[in-house]
């Protein structure tokens, strides 16, 4: 590979890791309130209903995040709004670390969940629209591979504090670490180019035939030109309404398989995890190591997902993924509804996670950036990710409330779910692997 060549798969790769750094954040913050809980409950005297506010207040703000994202990329571009989300990241962590009471710490939760809900948005279009087609679906997993390194890295970090930390200080150095990534991703945002299909629908044209060249492009200018006639057949450049009749499909598409993903109960499992052995007999030091066991199953499983996703498709592993996550599901709700084998609690919520990594973990942040055209698409990828989190939001919140009287009864529900995704990707969804930005509207039917 000549020097040239090297230097713009280094800016690719770089690029799209420093946008993908989003997800580690979103994950660490998702994951690293299981430690928390328990110590939470004990410092401020939490009821059930309280302890599903302090683990939802995150989530309402990544439903706020990630609707209102989408316009401010679209107006200021994904990296430049990218720096924002990452002062969030950084103020929430330190404000939840040094939090003096438990208003103050659900106002510093809300501020990192905007941040976690605008990167789940901008963070995989701005991968998206800088990666050519071939590679597209690996890279934009690059996303979902940081969501479940920042997963494991915080059930890591979870059981190390609890080991050398003790009392009520352990919660805060929990949740005051994520400031070191935190500041880590603002510093990178400073080092990578706008996404080139932004700067055309902003008509700054040579900008954007200068970031092609810089990533390898063989002929920027007409890849400029090919981008360009892609949003003049959508309208031009200037600001258009989602919900216009010819999006109905891609909106159906973009709602639903953020709905399904958390119907699944993987983030009632990741928030709760620990609660949830301990519920089963598991002391707390065997919760935080099991919880380890779950953070690598989820990690390998996501790396054989994006290893896959661009050869065996995206539709493919998603009946796969339900297929196995509805039989788990129903083996969980089992061992809690008869209160038997629970030595079988571990294998089956690892056997979830490898299923739910390899499919819906691997193919939402991908298929969510593919749908829509470059005019609506960060517009679109908000959308979806307001289902995600507002189902998300709704089921962290309720889930200890629910689970106080039957813990079989969500992972019922969550197995009853996963049957009807199966049955609407095989029916209804369409497979968007190999097809570039500017074609895949013709695939869609637009």
């Amino acid at each position: 590979m000549e020097a040239p060549q090297k230097r713009a798969v280094f800016l690719l790769v770089k690029s799209a890791l420093t946008g993908a750094l989003g997800g580690l954040l979103f994950g660490f913050d998702t994951a690293v309130i299981a430690g928390a809980t328990h110590p939470l409950t004990q410092q401020y005297s939490l009821t059930d209903g309280q302890l599903g506010f302090t683990v939802a207040i995150a989530l309402i703000g990544t439903v706020i995040g990630s609707m209102t994202s989408g316009i401010l990329g679209q107006k200021i571009g994904s990296r430049a709004a990218l720096r924002w989300l990452g002062v969030l990241y950084v103020a929430s962590a330190i404000g939840c670390a040094l939090a003096l009471n438990w208003p103050m710490f659900l106002v510093f939760r809300f501020i990192g969940g905007l941040g976690i809900g605008g990167s789940s948005v901008l963070g995989p279009v701005y991968i998206a629209e800088l990666a050519p087609a071939k590679w597209r679906g690996r890279l934009v997993g690059l996303f979902q591979i940081n969501i479940v390194v920042g997963i494991l890295l915080a059930y890591l970090s979870n059981a190390v504090i609890a080991h050398f930390v003790t009392g009520m200080l352990v919660w805060r150095w929990e949740l005051g670490i994520a400031a070191a990534p935190a500041i880590f991703f603002l510093i990178m945002l400073f080092t990578v180019p706008h996404s080139s299909r932004w700067l055309v629908s902003q008509n700054r044209i040579d900008e954007a035939i200068l970031v092609l060249a810089r990533m390898g492009s063989p002929d920027s200018k007409a890849e400029v030109d090919a981008i360009a006639l892609s949003l003049q057949e959508e309208g031009g450049a200037a600001q258009h309404s989602l919900f216009a009749k010819r999006y109905l499909f891609p909106i159906f598409l973009a709602i639903t398989v953020g709905f399904f993903n958390q119907m699944t109960g993987i983030n009632a499992i990741l928030y709760y995890l620990n609660d949830i052995f301990k519920s089963a007999g598991f002391s707390s030091v065997s919760a935080d190591l099991q919880a380890v066991a779950i953070g690598a199953a989820n990690l390998l499983a996501t790396l054989l997902g994006i290893s896959i996703i661009d050869k065996f498709g995206r539709k493919k592993l998603l009946l796969l993924g339900a297929t196995g996550d509805a039989l788990c599901l129903a083996g969980v709700a089992y061992v809690f509804g008869t209160k038997s084998h629970q030595a079988l609690l571990l294998p089956l919520l690892v056997a979830f996670i490898i299923f739910f990594a390899i499919s819906q973990g691997s193919v939402i942040w991908v298929y969510l950036s593919e749908v829509f055209p470059t005019n609506v698409r960060a517009k679109g990828q908000s959308l979806g990710c307001s289902s995600h989190w507002i189902m998300n939001a709704a089921i962290a919140w309720t889930f200890p409330i629910i689970a106080r009287s039957s813990k079989a009864i969500p992972f019922g529900v969550f197995a009853a779910f996963t049957v009807i995704q199966f049955f609407v990707v095989l029916f209804i969804y369409p497979e968007t692997k190999g097809y570039s930005l500017e074609d895949m509207q013709h695939h869609l039917g637009h």
